[in-house]
């Protein structure tokens, strides 16, 4: 009788567990088809625009269509490798791995793949059971899983920008990739 108890409960966990344990693997397979066809799209439009343009601001006080560019990347960097892995965050007044710095067009298209590369290799060796980890996120406390999610708005906030400073320019953007 103790045996069939035993069972039963075991039973119980694993149809209660299973299903959440594969929503969270889910997550973390779509989260990363999405980062992989934002970056083929971010790739795409930084691949269109002339670099002749990639200092080009819509306002004075904007940032330049390259400088949006490799703000993307380090947000990357920051948001996975820092924020949610650990290292210590690269600083902004120092470090010019991930900022224009006199960088070609190609230099940086290449390091912002380098960069998306190294994200969702992170992200795909990242343990399910961490995106219910919180952190410190500017003042809230976020899980990591929201954080993922900020991640990617953030990536299409300014690829948004810069399809607009390639209308700015007459150019037309590279059509819309869905699921990114």
């Amino acid at each position: 009788m103790k045996n069939k108890r035993i069972l039963t409960v075991f039973i119980i966990i694993s149809v209660i567990t299973t299903p959440l344990c594969a929503q969270e693997n889910d997550f973390i397979k779509e989260y990363l088809e999405r980062l992989e066809k934002s970056k083929e799209y971010l790739i795409l439009v930084a691949e269109t625009m002339p670099e002749d343009t990639y200092e080009f601001k819509a306002t004075p006080e904007s940032m330049s269509f390259a400088e949006n560019l490799m703000h993307i990347g380090w947000a990357m960097d920051w948001h996975s490798q820092s924020l949610m892995g650990g290292r210590e965050a690269r600083d902004w007044n120092t470090d010019t791995e991930l900022k224009v710095s006199n960088k070609s067009k190609q230099e940086m298209i290449a390091k912002i793949n380098e960069t998306f590369d190294k994200t969702i290799e992170f992200i795909s060796n990242f343990g399910v059971k961490k995106l219910e980890e919180r952190l410190d996120y500017f003042g809230s406390n976020r899980t990591k899983r929201q954080v993922m999610l900020l991640l990617a708005d953030h990536i299409t906030h300014h690829r948004g920008q810069l399809l607009v400073y390639m209308r700015l320019n007459g150019l037309v953007p590279p059509r819309y990739v869905l699921f990114q």
